[in-house]
Order: structure tokens, then C-alpha cells, then sequence
């Protein structure tokens, strides 16, 4: 059973709310749980707090997604970290790697960083399918400008990994 809710929940890519218990699950120290479209609620893992378990104990603050599709976040107690104090922690879901636009909007010719996961060696950058110059200035960077023709819509980043796609659409005003 899952109870005690350690923080705010977080949407994911898949439109899903994730978010953590304190305390409760399947040993008594808290769990990472889903919350689908339609409200069925899943605890998708249960932590402890013996020797042998090393992800730590009683998650403390809100998940995040991660552009590489996981979820990440912390615990306050536990096996596990340097002085078994708590941890960090992930969890896939299976979610898709996605990029990030900062900022979320802009005017054509308004500077954009793009952040991901593995975008070295990409070969385009584009705003809702029209093309932008675009520089990769480490693997989990791009910097570029908002393209003479961009409309609403999303981002997409070719790389050697595959195709990937904004998690929000940016706003061309």
C-alpha cells in the first residue's frame, strides 16, 4: 500500500503522473507509483532499508523525466550513497529519449539550446519540419536559431541514434 506522498507529482512524456511515497509499500519504505490517463494507480517499486538493498529509503523530493527518458530522484535514509544517507536513484519506464528547448518559444532568429542525450554526430535540427543551422556543442547540447520559416510545432533532432523529438511544442510567435 502506498501512502504519504513525498512531493508533487511529475507528467511524463507519456502523459502519465509518476511520484513517490515516503513510507508504505510492499517493505515500509516508501514506493515510486504511476497514475494513468484514466486514474488506475500502479506502484511501479517498492524501497528498503536493509543490508543488501543499495537504492536507499523513503524517496524525499519530486521525480523528474530526464532526456534520456528515466525518471530520477532522491531518497533521505537507507542502504546505499557514500555514508548510507540516502541515495540517487532512476528508473526506466520505458520511456522515449526526447530533447528540451530553452526557451520554450521565441521569434524567428531568437537564440534556442536544445538539450538531450547523446546528440553528438547530429545531422539536423528542425522547427515543425523547417531547417535550421545548428551547432552541437556537446553531447547533451545544440545551440541554434529560431529558422526564418518556423511555425508552431516541434523540435526534431536527427542523430546516429535515431530521430528526436521535442517533449513540448515550441512557439513561434
Amino acid at each position: 500500500m502506498a501512502r504519504d506522498p513525498a512531493a508533487g507529482l511529475v507528467q511524463a512524456t507519456n502523459g502519465y503522473l509518476y511520484g513517490t511515497t515516503f513510507s508504505g509499500g510492499a517493505r515500509g519504505y516508501g514506493t515510486i507509483f504511476e497514475v494513468t490517463l484514466n486514474g488506475e494507480l500502479t506502484t511501479l517499486y517498492s524501497f528498503c532499508s536493509q543490508s543488501g538493498c543499495t537504492d536507499g529509503a523513503q524517496p524525499f523530493a519530486a521525480l523528474i523525466q530526464a532526456t534520456d527518458g528515466n525518471l530520477y530522484g532522491t531518497t533521505a535514509d537507507g542502504f546505499g550513497g557514500p555514508t548510507n544517507e540516502g541515495t540517487v536513484f532512476s528508473l526506466s519506464v520505458g520511456l522515449e529519449p526526447f530533447v528540451e528547448t530553452l526557451p520554450t518559444s521565441g521569434k524567428v532568429g531568437a537564440a534556442v539550446k536544445i538539450l538531450g542525450t547523446n546528440l553528438t554526430g547530429a545531422t539536423s535540427v528542425s522547427f515543425n519540419s523547417a531547417a535550421a543551422a545548428f551547432t552541437v556543442v556537446s553531447p547533451s547540447l545544440i545551440t541554434t536559431t529560431v529558422p526564418a520559416d518556423a511555425t508552431t510545432g516541434k523540435v526534431q533532432v536527427v542523430t546516429p541514434g535515431g530521430t528526436l523529438s521535442s517533449n513540448v511544442p515550441f512557439r513561434v510567435p
